[in-house]
């Protein structure tokens, strides 16, 4: 009994040792393999901040001024966003900077030197609900402790398709 089961545990673990084992592939098996580049990442968004608070620590001069501060209360960012992260080489980069307008990267980036750029994109044909685009509000803005509020204000239906983030080591 002890041999067939010595037997059993020698085949099973011969069978996972072969199942693990890295086998070579020939370029032309490898050419017929296909992937994913980038990420893609979407959100909907349900942001709420209680306050944001500019204070000015400057002393209070002989006139008055100086000090103080301004709240912006019940910050609210909501709707959808969509992005996709790619790797570009530093000839696409070049290519697409060029396409959305720079006329002289060389002023923010080495042509010479610069390797790849991480693409961060919203691309132009997401395609979004009516009434889900980005949203920006606050609910009261005031000054120091008054209770008193300037108002309020809001940005509706922010669209940010088509925009691109590029990001690289210098």
């Amino acid at each position: 009994m002890q041999i067939i089961k010595s037997a059993v545990a020698a085949a099973l673990a011969t069978l996972a040792l072969s199942a693990s084992a890295m086998t070579p592939i020939q370029d032309a098996e490898l050419s017929a393999v296909s992937g994913q580049d980038g990420v893609s990442i979407t959100a909907n968004l349900q942001i709420k901040i209680d306050s944001f608070v500019y204070t000015d620590t400057d002393a209070v001069d002989a006139n008055g001024l100086g000090g103080g501060s301004v709240s912006f209360n019940g910050i609210k960012v909501n709707g959808l966003i969509a992005a996709s992260i790619d790797i570009l080489s530093k000839n696409s980069f070049l290519q697409a900077a060029g396409a959305a307008g720079v006329t002289n990267p060389g002023t923010f980036y080495s042509p010479a030197t610069g390797g790849d750029v991480v693409q961060i994109a919203i691309p132009a044909d997401v395609q979004v609900a009516a009434g889900k685009f980005l949203n920006v509000s606050v609910d009261a803005i005031k000054m120091g402790n008054n209770a008193a509020s300037f108002g309020s204000f809001a940005m509706n239906q922010i669209d940010m398709r088509g925009t691109q983030v590029w990001i690289w080591a210098h």
